[in-house]
């Protein structure tokens, strides 16, 4: 059997049941919503499975707990930990975690300062722009964004079309301008020694995602959640020019699979060097410049 390709995967979820702790997608409605978007089902594998699939796909993975934002500090709290615990057992397969927090809650506020602080690995804080702080640019988040340039950790922003809510009546009630690009420009301006990240194809708004990536230096994208193959041309185009070095992959496991998504990407007719960059070069060098790795 050909070994796969070493990948450096930026953002994917838990295939485990606790990794999943309260996600919204608990309702017959919410779970059919995913089945029918991603065709996946919801069904759960061990932790010493989770590490065993991303040891067969070669993968050094970015995991997020996605909706601990909504958890009060103590709940969060135990997600953490299990995340950070599940970092140190299984280091070969973990780069680290990002961290989802409300900004307006103290406690939350002070639970990303121990995350930063303690956490194994890379710890990163994820803006949520459906939490009750609302979008990146507005003042509840300034303390939190300081603090990640303080310690020299990275944000992730996510943009373009949300799977949350994707095919329900009033779409879970989130509005999809609250991941427009523009938001990770304003951040990317306003705080120039902070790294930004912004999560998933920014479809409906890629031209506006490629224009502030060749922009600001601060900036580059990961793009979880897509299947290659559906990637607008426009973006393909770049990924092979002025976006080489911008780029890194992401899976969005469990719903897209690690040795599915490289295959995809291997399709695209992008020159190996290309891909070498995308699959893991343009990570190492990120990590290496903030002193992870």
């Amino acid at each position: 059997m050909t070994t796969p390709p070493p990948v450096i995967d930026f953002h994917s979820h838990w295939g485990t049941e606790q990794g999943w702790k309260g996600s919204p997608f608990q309702t017959t409605e919410a779970r059919a919503a995913v089945r029918d978007y991603f065709k996946w089902d919801m069904t759960f594998v061990s932790e010493e499975e989770q590490a065993a699939q991303f040891r067969q796909a070669n993968a050094k993975v970015m995991l997020d707990l996605a909706y601990t934002y909504k958890m009060d500090v103590g709940a969060m709290r135990d997600q953490h930990d299990y995340a950070f615990d599940y970092t140190r057992e299984y280091p070969d397969v973990v780069l680290g975690n990002w961290i989802g927090i409300d900004p307006t809650r103290p406690g939350h506020v002070g639970e990303l300062e121990r995350c930063l602080s303690d956490g194994p690995g890379l710890v990163g804080m994820a803006l949520h722009p459906f939490s009750a702080a609302g979008t990146p640019d507005q003042p509840a988040w300034e303390e939190c964004l300081n603090l990640c340039v303080e310690a020299d950790r990275p944000v992730l922003m996510l943009v373009g079309m949300s799977a949350n809510g994707a095919g329900t009546r009033g779409g879970m009630g989130l509005e999809l301008e609250s991941c427009h690009p523009r938001y990770v420009d304003r951040i990317a301006a306003r705080y120039p020694d902070l790294n930004v990240i912004a999560a998933r194809v920014a479809w409906p708004w890629q031209s506006e995602m490629i224009a502030i990536a060749l922009h600001k230096a601060n900036v580059w994208m990961e793009l979880h959640g897509w299947s290659p193959r559906y990637y607008p041309e426009e973006l393909k185009r770049e990924i092979g020019k002025r976006l080489r070095k911008k780029v890194f992959f992401a899976a969005d496991y469990p719903m897209l699979s690690h040795g599915k998504l490289v295959r995809e990407w291997r399709e695209q007719g992008l020159a190996p060097d290309v891909l070498d960059d995308v699959f893991h070069g343009n990570a190492e060098s990120f990590l290496t410049s903030i002193g992870v790795g």
